[in-house]
């Protein structure tokens, strides 16, 4: 008497369009097996598509029959069995060859004759017909659907697809949060893994949990989808989807992005190129190397110099080493540095500070809206005194245009309230945070590129000059950094006051347009403090 092995299947990829599940099958089987008087030996289930070769399942049932341990297959139809050329002509020469003895399906009737396996040869290629025109159907679809402006695949981050109009719609939170990683990398103050950690916070990493790998953060800063233009199929397609990112912040991306690229394609790299400008005669500042030979040791060291270019005429500013470049930047690094209680109570006071200032938004919008509504009265009730002949055309005409100047100008307000009313919390987040990792880039060593974009982020018109003083690297610090560098030399000199910070006061914290402003002070300003070095 044949044995068989019952061969059960789902596809894993349409599991939701499986007309019945493995547990159906098997029972459909079973009943049939009983039937017919079948002996079945084991049941086999896999969730695989046949498509394409390959199922592991299926490769163990073909050995377990070659091998002699069982004598024929039972399945719910053929297209279980195959859906590729492959798969059935291998089931077909089993047959041929006599180690395969027989096919038995419930709803579909085969014998091992010539005539039986030329209809189920034409099973077979039903079946793959049938998988190579749903591809061909789904791929018009697709086609279709990219012409109308309306993106295919899986929403890029920012974005979320909607089940319910297989549209495209804003994500607001990861939206927010690509937007402001766009904004730092543009400034050039932030590095790739900078934005990774960035995304890591809210949410955006790899499957893994870990931050996105540099190339899909260049990936996610050159995606042309958030300026309306969809790259499908070696192709550009015009988008009809939402946009959260501006033509001109896309394009300052883009530029940084070409920087960047150009400046790895160098043969030689040095990292504070671009950075200052010569004190003397106001030309940049470049890099060369220069190996040294120590005969004494027979050993040979390369060492990294900047000087002026010397494009402006002559000049004698003279160079110096890298190291002594890297120890300006670092004790810069070590000038702004903030204890970590200071960070977390000024993180705590932001987070109450941007909760007060979303309430007073809120209510200033809310009066108004109240003003708009007003005018809108006023401005009806004008038109009804008009058509009424109580007002005369010049009247008429005239206050019209005074109260539409009025609500237009309301308008603007409300808008300018809701687009700015807390856009200060980012950067002032983004300087308490700076100034806690402070401390491990002044201590890091081998770290030139970093201390780079450090410099960038906190300070600008850098200058070299006398190279042999601490105040050799002069500049000035951005907004809201030379505060804190005058309170670290006060925390330097007495660290028992590190509990209450001196910057922040009792009332508010955010650096707002009408604050006082610390003065601009040289990067050699030393308030009160020994040696850094």
């Amino acid at each position: 008497m044949p044995r068989y092995i019952a061969y059960c299947r789902k596809s894993r990829d349409e599991a939701d369009k499986q007309v019945l599940s493995i547990e159906a099958q098997i029972a459909e089987i079973t009943e049939f097996a009983k039937r017919e008087h079948l002996e079945i030996v084991e049941f086999v289930t896999e969730s695989k598509t046949a498509k394409c070769p390959g199922r592991e399942k299926f490769g163990e049932v073909i050995k377990k029959i070659e091998h002699g341990g069982a004598d024929g297959i039972i399945a719910w139809h053929a297209d279980r069995l195959a859906r590729n050329s492959v798969d059935g002509g291998r089931l077909i020469y089993l047959l041929d060859t006599g180690k395969l003895v027989d096919l038995k399906f419930p709803t579909l009737w085969f014998e091992n004759t010539p005539q039986g396996k030329f209809m189920l040869s034409i099973a077979f290629g039903q079946s793959k017909y049938y998988v190579d025109n749903l591809s061909e159907n789904v791929k018009r679809g697709l086609r279709q659907k990219i012409r109308n402006g309306v993106w295919p695949g899986k929403a890029p981050y920012g974005y979320v697809n909607n089940p319910r109009t297989r549209g495209i719609d804003v994500e607001p939170m990861q939206s927010r949060t690509i937007k402001r990683a766009y904004e730092l990398f543009a400034t050039g103050g932030s590095t790739y893994t900078d934005i990774a950690k960035y995304l890591k916070k809210f949410g955006m990493t790899r499957k893994s949990g870990k931050p996105l790998h540099i190339n899909e953060i260049r990936q996610i800063l050159a995606n042309k989808f958030y300026v309306g233009v969809m790259h499908y199929q070696d192709e550009y397609h015009e988008g009809k989807h939402e946009q959260f990112i501006s033509k001109e912040l896309f394009k300052r991306v883009q530029e940084e992005l070409a920087r960047r690229s150009r400046s790895k394609q160098k043969s030689h790299r040095f990292d504070f190129v671009g950075l200052a400008k010569c004190g003397h005669c106001g030309a940049a500042i470049t890099a060369e190397e220069h190996t040294k030979h120590y005969r004494t040791t027979d050993r040979r060291a390369t060492y990294v110099y900047y000087r002026c270019t010397r494009k402006m005429g002559r000049c004698k500013q003279p160079a110096i080493t890298h190291n002594d470049f890297t120890q300006y930047l670092q004790g810069l690094a070590a000038d702004i540095a903030i204890p970590e209680s200071w960070g977390e109570k000024w993180q705590q006071l932001l987070m109450e500070d941007e909760q007060q200032a979303k309430l007073e938004s809120a209510a200033n919008v809310a009066t108004l809206e109240r003003s708009v509504l007003e005018i809108d009265h006023k401005l009806n009730t004008l038109l009804d005194s008009y058509l009424d002949g109580v007002v005369d055309p010049n009247t008429y005409k005239h206050k019209k245009q005074e109260l539409s100047e009025s609500k237009q100008k309301l308008v603007e307000q409300i808008t300018e309230i809701r687009d700015k009313g807390v856009e200060w919390v980012e950067p002032f987040r983004d300087l308490i945070m700076c100034a806690i990792s402070s401390h491990k880039i002044a201590r890091a060593k081998n770290n030139g590129e970093e201390l780079s974009f450090f410099a960038k982020r906190v300070g600008l018109n850098f200058i070299l000059e006398n190279r042999r003083l601490r105040g050799g690297l002069r500049g000035e610090l951005k907004r809201g950094y030379t505060a804190l560098q005058a309170g670290r030399g006060a925390w330097r000199a007495d660290p028992s006051r590190s509990e209450n910070s001196e910057i922040v006061g009792v009332l508010r914290i955010e650096l707002r347009p009408d604050a006082p402003h610390a003065p601009i002070l040289p990067l050699n300003y030393t308030p009160n403090r020994t040696g850094v070095f």
